[in-house]
């Protein structure tokens, strides 16, 4: 009598796993920042990973390719960090993530910065809201 041999099956699914396990937490785009709803398309799942950053409502910076993308940095560490990785891949988008509980002044504020490390196109990142 036949039987199938699932044991190298269960091999896989066990290397899966793992490997699901250990890159989900590298899936998370900075730090917890509540964003506002609006209706927008998403991004093209092809493009390469863009350079996010994130301004909670006390106006603290975020970058999401820094070391330590959950340590806030100073005006002039975000535009150096920014210039650097744009520097290693030119067409990366820029998406800035604002807290929709923060002055709007905060969102402001990090666009001139990104304005002073010579980018000219940003995105804003907000979060899937009703069509109506």
């Amino acid at each position: 009598m036949a039987e199938i041999n699932v044991v190298p099956y269960i091999d896989v699914m066990l290397v899966l796993l793992i490997i699901f396990m250990v890159t989900a937490p590298l899936l998370k785009q900075g730090v917890d920042v509540d964003l506002p709803d609006a209706p927008a398309k998403v991004l093209d799942v092809n493009s390469p990973e863009p350079v996010v950053i994130s301004v909670d409502k006390e106006g603290r910076y975020f970058l999401n390719t820094s070391a330590t993308p959950d340590t806030a940095l100073d005006s002039a560490t975000l535009v150096d960090q920014v210039k650097k990785a744009l520097s290693q891949k030119k067409n990366r988008p820029v998406m800035l993530r604002g807290d929709k509980n923060g002055p709007y002044q905060n969102v402001v504020t990090a666009l001139v910065l990104l304005q002073q490390a010579d980018i000219n196109s940003v995105g804003l990142v907000t979060e899937p809201g009703d069509d109506g």
